[in-house]
């Protein structure tokens, strides 16, 4: 079982490639943005929770994150493996993680950064913001927090994983392909 994280700023193409290495390797993709979205569109009490969240361009607290996953989690019992894109955000969140797959004995193999200017990601995410009706891609102030939310919250992530020998860094801008090859080089090492 192979079980990724896929780490990085917004719009740095975690979503992107975690469809291309799902196929690839036939591994299940939990997205917690689309899970959020999922629950938003449903008006779930934590969907509801989560959007006053992300209206505001801040995280969604750890405990309705950790709770959405391991629901994602369970309904996938045969899986060959996962990637974790979006989750963990932060530190707390790594080591529920470590805990949740601990307890199906099961460990995050590897976490790949996908690193990116933050000029280029303002204006990826802007592009994208103007037809995915995300209302967190339409204003380049409320990406900006977002930003610095990552850098107080979840680049810590870098430590916590490097400290374990499970990180790796690639390059986010470029051909899709060619970052996918280098992703997919990474993944078949494990």
């Amino acid at each position: 079982m192979k079980n990724i994280v896929l780490f990085g700023k917004p719009g740095a193409g975690k979503g992107t490639q975690a469809a291309i290495l799902k196929k690839t390797f036939e591994l299940v993709h939990i997205s917690t943005g689309d899970v959020f979205r999922e629950n938003i569109k449903g008006n779930t009490p934590l969907g509801v929770l989560a959007q006053s969240y992300m209206d505001k361009g801040e995280l969604v607290p750890d405990s309705v994150t950790v709770d959405m996953l391991s629901a994602e989690v369970a309904k996938a019992p045969n899986a060959r493996g996962f990637i974790f894109d979006g989750f963990p955000r932060t530190v707390a969140q790594a080591k529920a993680l470590d805990a949740l797959l601990e307890e199906k004995s099961m460990r995050v193999n590897a976490t790949i950064g996908l690193v990116a200017d933050d000029e280029v990601l303002i204006e990826r995410l802007l592009e994208r913001g103007k037809s995915s009706g995300r209302t967190d891609d339409t204003d380049a102030e409320k990406i900006k927090t977002r930003f610095e939310e990552y850098n107080q919250k979840t680049a810590p992530l870098i430590a916590y994983y490097s400290d374990q020998g499970k990180y790796e860094e690639v390059n986010g801008i470029g051909e899709v392909t060619e970052i996918s090859a280098q992703l997919s080089a990474i993944i078949k090492r494990l």
